[in-house]
C-alpha cells in the first residue's frame, strides 16, 4: 500500500471538526511546521504562502501525517482540489517542513488572504481557544 505525507494544520487536526474524515486513512503523525502564515476562514484556517509570509519568515505549526491514497482524495474533496491547472479553491503543493529540510510532503495552501484577517498565533487550535476565551 502506497502513503503519502501531507502536512495538515487547520481543522484536519486531531480534536477539529474534519479530523474524522482522515482518521480511516491515518497511517501515522508527528509534528511539523512550514512557511506560511494562518488566516482566520471562520470554521477554518488557510494557510498562506505569499511573499510577506516568506519576507517574515512566518511560520504555523501542525502535523505531517502519512495517508493511504484514499486519505488523499478524501482531502482533496474537503479542500476541493480537482487538480493540476483546475480552479481550486486550495492548491496542493509538495513542501519541506521549516525546522527539518529531511521532512516533505504535499499540503493544501492559499497564494493570498483573500481579505480574510491575518492570524497573530502559529497553531490553529491556539488561536480558536483564544477567539473562545474572548468571546466569554
Amino acid at each position: 500500500m502506497s502513503s503519502f505525507f501531507v502536512f495538515v494544520y487547520g481543522s484536519l487536526l486531531p480534536g477539529q471538526s474534519n479530523h474524522h474524515i482522515i482518521l480511516p486513512h491515518l497511517l501515522a503523525c508527528k509534528e511539523g511546521w512550514i512557511a506560511a502564515r494562518l488566516v482566520d476562514c471562520g470554521a477554518y484556517p488557510a494557510a498562506v504562502r505569499d511573499e510577506i509570509a516568506i519576507k517574515r519568515n512566518s511560520i504555523i505549526r501542525g502535523q505531517w501525517i502519512a495517508v493511504d491514497r484514499a486519505g488523499v482524495a478524501a482531502m482533496d474533496r474537503l479542500e476541493e482540489f480537482y487538480g493540476i491547472e483546475e480552479q481550486n479553491d486550495y492548491e496542493r503543493v509538495w513542501l519541506s517542513d521549516a525546522k527539518d529540510a529531511t521532512t516533505a510532503g504535499w499540503s493544501y495552501v492559499w497564494d493570498s488572504t483573500r481579505g480574510y484577517p491575518v492570524v497573530g498565533l502559529d497553531y490553529w487550535p491556539d488561536y480558536q481557544a483564544y477567539k473562545q476565551r474572548s468571546r466569554e
